[in-house]
């Protein structure tokens, strides 16, 4: 944990830096861009932690091994949220009307994440389960360490590993569909959309084992993120009536959020005092 809290700051503290950097090359405008979208991808990013949670409790992965599949997860998500974020980038260029479908896109995401509750996924039943299995190369039951890939009797077949990372990345792929429109509200340079995606993305891994073990505590920030979710949505649907500045924008975010944690830690730390002084 205290490992994980170093190496978390770290990060942010490269963005931050980073952050300066193009301020310095791009004038203010297009670091208050930049952070704002870092913060909301960033946010957004705990949402995916759950789900990774899930994903490594389900195949069982060790904890030493749960370090590799994170760094190629990072890796491959890096990549494809390039090609989605030039794609996108591109149809709103040439059909700007788009901007209105992705903003009720957010509301519904929004509204989904506010009152829907999630299932435990059975990723044993998925689609992506089952083109792994269908594929040439035939799973290995047991780990080989942090390999993805193992030699068992003359022949190599992917390990249990190696289909928690293709689950991952997807998951991934899965969860960008939210969050690269999310900042299209703020900004469609191609430069800040990227990096601001990919500061948040590379922080995730020591964010991830920071905050897997406490997530738990977390039991309003879902609602928070359904907040931003739906703020950024009506932003990008309104956008010809009401131009919200991105200070603005960036402070209700951000306020939004340490609401919610604030809130949630207050909540959760009343509920553990009450289950002790129930104990007898």
């Amino acid at each position: 944990m205290r490992a994980a809290a170093h190496r978390t700051l770290i990060w942010i503290g490269l963005s931050l830096l980073f952050n300066l950097v193009v301020w310095k090359i791009r004038g203010p405008d297009k670091a208050l861009e930049f952070l704002t979208g870092y913060v909301i991808e960033y946010s957004l990013s705990v949402d995916n932690i759950f789900i990774f949670v899930v994903i490594f409790q389900y195949f069982k992965v060790p904890g030493m091994a749960q370090h590799r599949a994170l760094v190629w997860g990072i890796v491959g998500a890096l990549v494809m949220r390039g090609v989605m974020i030039w794609v996108g980038i591109e149809l709103v260029q040439r059909f700007e009307f788009i901007l209105y479908i992705f903003g009720g896109f957010l509301l519904i995401s929004a509204w989904r994440m506010f009152f829907v509750e999630r299932e435990p996924q059975d990723f044993g039943q998925s689609w992506i389960m089952r083109v792994c299995q269908r594929a040439v190369f035939p799973v290995t039951p047991t780990f080989y360490g942090e390999h993805f890939k193992a030699k068992v009797d003359g022949r190599w077949m992917l390990t249990p590993l190696a289909l928690a990372l293709v689950v991952i990345d997807v998951m991934d792929l899965v969860f960008a569909v939210d969050s690269i429109p999310a900042v299209f509200a703020i900004t469609r340079d191609t430069f800040i959309v990227y990096t601001s995606n990919a500061c948040a993305i590379v922080g995730l891994r020591s964010l991830y084992f920071l905050l897997a073990r406490m997530i738990e505590r977390f039991i309003y920030l879902k609602s928070g993120l359904a907040v931003v979710l739906a703020f950024v949505g009506l932003k990008m649907i309104l956008r010809d009536l009401v131009e919200i500045p991105v200070p603005i924008s960036l402070a209700a975010i951000v306020s939004t959020l340490t609401i919610t944690i604030l809130i949630s830690l207050r909540a959760t730390r009343k509920r553990e005092a009450s289950q002790r002084d129930s104990t007898p």
